[in-house]
Parts: structure tokens; sequence; C-alpha cells
């Protein structure tokens, strides 16, 4: 399947589950207002937090080796195997944590007890959660991207069914007890669409730890680990300093920006996840390996900056849409997150080459370096220029990070070349 067609498949799954997030923000916004949202955005970063924690943080890791590993079956079963033995285990661990821990990470990031619940029920659907992402994972893998189209596009429309229902019963409480609940709906289309599939095998559902491939999938853990654990809690971090600074409603503005800057990147990181990472990690000729990154250079860049200016064009009609009239002191803030957006998937294109080439130790001390590097620069930049300050962050961060990544492909491009 070329870009174009995947492309295609990639947008049909990803407008389905932004459209799905779209409606648990809208509901909350219309519900709660701007402090509502801004707290929403706290329990989604919770979500993805342990989430990833109860899949073992090895996603990107499946996807690569079912890509390098397909055509040798052997290999497959192994890794597979110790695949959903590592999220089993790690989802059981992070669930009775978070059973634990529940009252506390309620009041700390949500600042009321009576969320405790909520927390819990989260904790007890982590291995479900765990078991959709590993199943997706496995059909990434095998570049079935028509399938896991499908799959998203069932699954986003049974969790909008769902939050509708219960936001109508139990408010924004039950919005966001939908985002949990929802979670699952997806294995009810992920398993039976995965058993039609012409490589499933009864023994994908063998948990059993191999020693090899769990340590290859531990050193791909810790990358994706850390690539997936750090926004989140930069953003914790962030929004706390903000509110500290400039009140709750002020994040609000902040949080419903960047949730539609998320939005529609999310047509373009999938693109990059479901094509580029499994053709990434399935190429060793560093001249293909040049080509397949100009061609998503080609391709994305385009892309991104023609829905940048059609969101900055069109931004008071997408803040009154997604949001409410309350929120049009948002509208200031959209320029500099925008100019920042394209800067990021033009350094994202680039830094996949180290996850798909498991580059784990210069992976990791780079996304810790560019966090911490953002977390000073929002510090400064709220301080110097206020709200808007958090933007001008956003945007210096990715400067240097695509500086970065510019070097590190050159020199590795070089070195293979050589």
């Amino acid at each position: 399947m070329n870009i174009a067609r995947a492309g295609a498949w990639s947008a049909l799954g990803t407008a389905a589950r932004l459209g799905a997030a779209l409606v648990v923000v809208k509901l909350v916004a219309w519900l709660a207002g701007p402090v509502g949202v801004g707290r929403l955005g706290q329990f989604m970063s919770l979500m993805s937090l342990l989430a990833v924690f109860a899949g073992g943080g090895i996603h990107a890791g499946v996807v690569k080796y079912v890509a390098q590993y397909r055509h040798d079956p052997a290999r497959l079963s192994r890794l597979l195997s110790s695949a959903l033995a590592y999220a089993i285990a790690a989802s059981c661990l992070m669930g009775c944590l978070a059973l634990l821990f529940s009252r506390p990470l309620a009041e700390a990031l949500l600042g009321d007890a009576g969320y405790e619940g909520l927390i819990r029920v989260l904790a007890m659907a982590l291995v479900g959660i765990a078991l959709v992402n590993y199943l997706l994972a496995v059909i990434n893998g095998f570049m079935d991207v028509r399938r896991l189209a499908l799959i998203q596009v069932a699954g986003s429309l049974l969790s909008v069914a769902l939050a509708l229902g219960l936001a109508h019963a139990w408010g924004v409480y039950g919005a966001l007890l939908a985002l949990v609940l929802g979670q699952l709906l997806w294995l009810v289309v992920g398993l039976p669409a995965w058993w039609r599939s012409p490589y499933f095998d009864p023994s994908m559902l063998r948990a059993r730890f191999d020693a090899r491939m769990t340590r290859r999938l531990a050193a791909f853990s810790a990358m994706s680990l850390t690539s997936a654990l750090l926004p989140p809690l930069v953003n914790i971090a962030v929004r706390d300093h903000l509110a500290t600074s400039f009140g709750w409603d002020q994040v609000g503005y902040w949080q419903a920006v960047t949730r539609v800057s998320d939005a529609y990147l999310l047509f373009v990181t999938s693109v990059i996840n479901v094509y580029y990472l499994p053709r990434l990690a399935g190429t060793t000729d560093p001249a293909a390996i040049g080509y397949e990154l100009r061609q998503a250079w080609r391709w994305l860049m385009p892309a991104v900056v023609a829905m940048a200016l059609a969101i900055y064009v069109l931004r008071d009609i997408v803040t009154r849409l997604l949001f409410s009239g309350d929120f049009a002191a948002a509208n200031d803030l959209y320029a500099p997150q925008l100019c920042g957006d394209v800067i990021k998937i033009a350094a994202f294109v680039m830094s996949y080459l180290m996850l798909a080439k498991a580059m784990t130790r210069l992976y990791v001390v780079s996304e810790c370096a560019f966090a911490l590097s953002y977390l000073v620069l929002v510090h400064v930049g709220a301080a110097r220029f206020g709200l808007v300050g958090a933007m001008y962050a956003f945007v210096v961060n990715y400067l240097a990070y695509l500086a970065f990544n510019a070097v590190v492909v050159r020199r590795y491009l070089a070195g293979g070349a050589r």
C-alpha cells in the first residue's frame, strides 16, 4: 500500500477518533466552561500516563518487530507471546497502584476527591486498555491500514453513543467516565476483526515471556515510555504553573487551543505511526531511508501548512463550534501555536528514525532534555509575555528540536553510506 492510500485510510480512522474526542470536549465545555475543559485536560493526561504504563510502553516496539519478523513465524510467535505477557503484567501492576492512590490522584490532579471513583474505574479498566493497544499494534505492524481504520471508526462510534448517554445521565462525571469505558468498547469490534484477518494465529493470544524478546521490548519500552509519558507529565506541570500564575480560566483557553492543535495533527501523526514507522523499521539501506524521509516531507509538510492556515483563518468559528463563546479570548493564542505545529511535524518525521532504529540512549536523553527546556521556556515566556508566552515557548523549543534531529539524521545517513 502506498502513502496516498495509507494516508486516506489513516485519515478516516483519525477523523473518527478525533470526532469522538471532540464530542467529549464539547460536552464538557457546554456543561462546565473553561474550568471544566482545563480539568478535562488533566484527566486525559492521567489516562494517557496510566494507559502507556499499563501497556508497558511497547506499542511502537511491537509495530517495529512485527514489521521486521512478519515473514519469520518462529520469531514472530516468540515476540508476540512476550509482548502480551509484558502488557498483562504491566497493566495489572499499574491497576493496583492506581487503585491504591486513587484518592490522592483525584485531589491532586482534579482538585476534587469526588472523582476518586472515576479513577478506580480507570484502574480496573487498564488490562482491557492494554489488550486493545496490543491488538492494534499487531495489526499496525502488518500494515493492515484498512482493518485498523475500520476498527477505529466502529470503536469511535460506540464511544460517542456512550458519551452522549452518560453525559445526559451524570453530566461532566459521565462524560469523563465515557472516556474510560469507551476504550473497552474497542475490544468489542477489534477482537472479531483481528480474528478474521489472514495473519491471525491463536498463538498470538498466548502470553509467555521469552528472555531475548523481552529484553528487546524493554529497550523499546524505555523509548516509548519516554515519548508517551513526558508530554502529559509536562502538560500537567505547565497547567499547574499557568493556573497558579493566571487562574484556571486562562488554563482553559490554553487547553482549548492545544486541543485543537492535537486534534488536527492527529491526521499527520497517525500517518507517521501507521505508515512510516513500519517502513523505516523494515528498511536498512541508507539511501532508501533517505528517500522515505524525503517522501514524508514532500507529502506531509504541505498538508500540515494548509491545515494550520485553515485553522488560523477559521479560528473564531472553530473555537465557537468546538467549545463556546466563552472561549473567545483563546483566539489570540492560535498564531504561535500553529507555527509551532508546523515545526513540530517537521521535527517528528526525522525523530522517528531514532525510534525505528532503536537508538535508545540518544532518544531518551533528547526527549528528557527538550521536555525540561520546554518547561524552562514556559516559565520564562509566561513571566515575560503572559499566557501567550507559553505558546512562544512551544515554538522556540521545537525549533531547537528540529535542528537536533537534522543533525542526527545527517550523521546516521552519512555513517551508513560509508
